[in-house]
């Protein structure tokens, strides 16, 4: 147990102890202290040697236990809504270590009870320690333990009446008609939910603030993603942006090279580790580019050319629906929320080239015209 806090309390860093702030050294000392407070000479203290039962560091590290867990070394983002949950395990999970998955397989799969669990209790349930539930917590974006069982509460009581899934995306080769397009009516809703729920806004913001001020955008993308990427194009060629989508990934080399400072790069990969989109990012981003990151892995090796990244959710994949087909959902979603953002910070200038390019091919629409 002793060896479990202290792992918790080097991982937070700075927090409350004993009604006081201290920084990283200073909170481990003092937590250090604690398991010599039984006869033990502790530093910093005036020389005192303090007498003390075995009780108490049982009592003291109870309490410091619930404060580690709720503290970080920053002032963390907001925390997911508790819907969101299962979408930042199913994006996250191939990321974590073992442990770490095994923690949260198991609230994202049973949030009820794992709701009811200390994290001692969580800890014990999935075979893992305390810092292990910590910090899973803190990668599915919650400050501290406490913050997920919150979470976890609040999805429970959804569940509980009634607003969980009536059915699945599990999609069989002798399924009716009716009850595919109920099923992935319900999946691609879902999937919308999901991204957005997870998608971090400021990532957002900076990545719209980088496309309104750019000179050329190109977009790089295979198969399915690289249809994600026309659409983004078209969308911002009828606003008088440059835009390009290569789908020749030699050609979208040999464009990333032309890229500077100013320019913008976007890459779309669900796995983000597609080489014929981390290659030309990795270029345009060695180049002086602005480079974004649409993808489903945050932890994939296209973040590391990434200036900014966008993270998208995905439906579970099976035979007749893989994931080329739900990663596309949300990275439309994406898209357009990119491309409206755009339209917004550069309203003067792409209403007229909405209007003109419209009025350009309304005839073709209207014959009469």
């Amino acid at each position: 147990m002793g060896d479990r806090v202290l792992d918790e309390g080097d991982d937070v860093g700075l927090r409350h102890i004993a009604g006081h702030e201290v920084g990283e050294d200073e909170g481990a000392r003092r937590v250090q202290c604690l398991f010599e407070l039984h006869m033990v000479h502790c530093p910093g203290r005036g020389g005192l040697t303090v007498h003390r039962s075995e009780n108490t560091f049982h009592e003291v590290s109870s309490k410091l236990k619930e404060t580690f867990t709720t503290a970080d070394r920053a002032p963390a983002a907001t925390p997911p809504a508790p819907g969101a949950l299962a979408a930042k395990v199913r994006t996250l999970v191939p990321s974590m270590t073992r442990s770490m998955q095994r923690v949260a397989e198991a609230v994202a799969g049973d949030p009820a009870g794992s709701a009811a669990l200390t994290v001692t209790g969580l800890a014990e349930r999935t075979g893992t320690s305390e810092a292990t539930v910590v910090r899973t917590a803190r990668i599915l974006g919650y400050p501290g333990y406490r913050d997920l069982r919150l979470a976890l509460a609040a999805l429970a009581a959804e569940q509980a009446a009634g607003r969980a899934p009536a059915v699945t995306a599990d999609i069989a080769v002798d399924d009716p008609l009716s009850g595919v397009v109920a099923k992935l009516a319900h999946e691609e809703a879902q999937c919308l939910a999901d991204t957005a729920a997870s998608l971090d806004t400021a990532q957002l913001e900076a990545a719209v603030g980088a496309l309104s001020a750019a000179r050329r955008v190109d977009v790089y993308g295979i198969g399915a993603s690289n249809l994600v990427g026309q659409d983004l194009v078209q969308k911002l060629l009828r606003i008088g942006m440059i835009a390009h989508a290569p789908a020749d990934p030699h050609l979208a080399v040999t464009n990333a090279v032309q890229l500077r400072a100013g320019d913008v790069a976007i890459a779309i990969t669900h796995s983000g580790r597609t080489t014929d989109v981390i290659e030309p990012l990795r270029v345009a981003f060695e180049h002086g580019a602005t480079t974004v990151a649409i993808t489903g892995r945050p932890d994939g090796e296209i973040a590391q050319y990434a200036d900014h990244v966008l993270t998208t959710s995905t439906a579970r994949e099976s035979e007749l629906r893989p994931a080329a087909m739900s990663s596309r959902t949300s990275q439309l979603l994406v898209v357009d929320c990119l491309f409206i953002g755009v339209a917004q910070r550069t309203y003067d200038r792409a209403a007229p080239a909405l209007s003109a390019s419209y009025e350009a091919l309304a005839h073709r629409h209207d014959p009469r015209r």
